[in-house]
């Protein structure tokens, strides 16, 4: 499906031409399906509130929408800053290939996040009032507003790619203004991410032994940081297979490979963590949250370090087998925070929580649209595969075939 675009510079001039593709195929389709349903509940939630759209109740306020849209999301799109970190700053430009596909991921992800807060709040009309009430000793309101200055950044960042294709003029300030949306860019995450753990620091006693810690922030932040590779690994291979586009192995071993490093800082901060609490005996005491704390750590930590550091890790096997373990651990930590971890406190009022089946819808809806957002971005602009100059591979040419090398 191609679409055409014609404007006018100037007046008299010769006007330019821009052409929009987007391929329909069966798996948009369904995506696009799982969007429109997704939409209709979000518009009977914002008219009748929360308990005609979600299984929440007084001892259970955050639920679904809290732990993936918001929680989870904010820590895999968190692959962003990382990269931005490793390749702006530490200029290791090996990297250079992946890092607008990373930044667009992340870009995406925040916008998740986004909306998912707008969703999820009570009163969703009143989401304006942080912006004029000063609530300076709450830590949501720190949250709130980094993710949201987070946001914006990333959007000016996607503009300076952006208009390479649309509003050319503008491009060349938007270049001598990267740097400084560069490093903001790397700053904020640092902030709210270690926040989002503090939050559950203060529920002390409410969460379990195993996920309670003083070391919570930093477990949120190093934990956001190193399950960018997983993201980044993941998501190259689903580009790869549908514009038919491969990174090298040593790019994504050597990303692998610095994650590895902070999954095994990570590791040690948890053992002493444990030790300190004198929580060994929690640890395996095989009941559910003891179970679901082992597989975390097992299969979302010690597993992909075993990968990282081996021959492992100079295969694609290898590579994705890191990246869905390095991911599924932390969806995992993250819901274990919430669910497994406060079940307990909670469930003693009485109180009880499933999701509802239009949270599923709209949890799944947020991300389908994300998925067609980054599939419509990567064929109309130069994002896989950058290389600072030229055709990136794995985009479209002006014929509409793809330019790729297949490795």
């Amino acid at each position: 499906m191609d679409i055409v675009t014609t404007f006018v510079k100037q007046a008299g001039a010769k006007p330019n031409s821009v052409r929009w593709r987007f391929r329909l195929t069966p798996m948009r389709l369904v995506f696009m399906a799982i969007a429109v349903a997704a939409i209709a509940v979000i518009l009977v939630r914002f008219v009748a509130g929360l308990g005609a759209t979600t299984n929440l109740n007084d001892q259970w306020p955050w639920g679904l929408w809290i732990a993936f849209d918001v929680l989870l999301g904010v820590a895999l799109a968190g692959g962003g800053y990382g990269t931005c970190l490793i390749v702006y700053v530490l200029r290791r430009d090996k990297f250079y290939p992946i890092a607008r596909s990373t930044m667009l991921t992340s870009l995406l992800g925040y916008i998740v996040v986004v909306l998912g807060l707008l969703i999820e709040v009570g009163q969703w009309f009143n989401f304006w009032r942080p912006y004029v009430s000063w609530g300076h000793a709450s830590v949501l309101f720190e949250v709130f507003w980094c993710v949201s200055c987070y946001t914006l950044i990333q959007v000016l960042e996607f503009c300076e790619i952006a208009t390479e294709k649309v509003f050319k003029g503008v491009h060349k300030y938007l270049k001598k203004a990267m740097p400084v949306l560069l490093v903001i860019g790397i700053t904020l995450p640092t902030l709210h991410q270690s926040s989002l753990g503090e939050l559950f620091y203060l529920m002390v006693g409410k969460e379990n032994v195993l996920w309670w810690s003083v070391f919570l922030p930093p477990f949120f932040l190093l934990s956001s940081f190193f399950v960018g590779a997983g993201m980044i690994v993941v998501e190259s291979s689903l580009a790869g297979k549908a514009f038919a586009h491969k990174v090298d192995i040593p790019v994504l071993r050597g990303l692998v490979r610095i994650s590895g490093g902070a999954m095994l800082l990570y590791l040690i901060l948890k053992i002493v963590d444990i030790a300190v609490k004198g929580a060994f005996a929690n640890v395996f005491a095989f009941d559910l949250p003891s179970i679901m704390f082992l597989i975390e750590l097992v299969f979302g930590v010690i597993i992909p370090i075993i990968i990282a550091f081996s021959s492992l890790s100079g295969t694609r096997k290898g590579l994705i087998w890191f990246g869905i373990l390095d991911v599924a651990g932390v969806v995992l930590n993250r819901f274990d925070v919430v669910f497994t971890g406060m079940g307990k406190y909670l469930n003693q009022y009485g109180g009880h929580y499933f999701p509802a089946w239009t949270e599923f819808i709209v949890s799944l809806g947020l991300v389908s649209i994300a998925c067609l957002a980054y599939l419509f971005i990567v064929e109309n602009f130069r994002i896989i595969g950058h290389q600072g100059s030229g055709l990136a591979e794995g985009t479209m040419n002006e014929n509409g075939e793809y330019a790729f090398t297949a490795k």
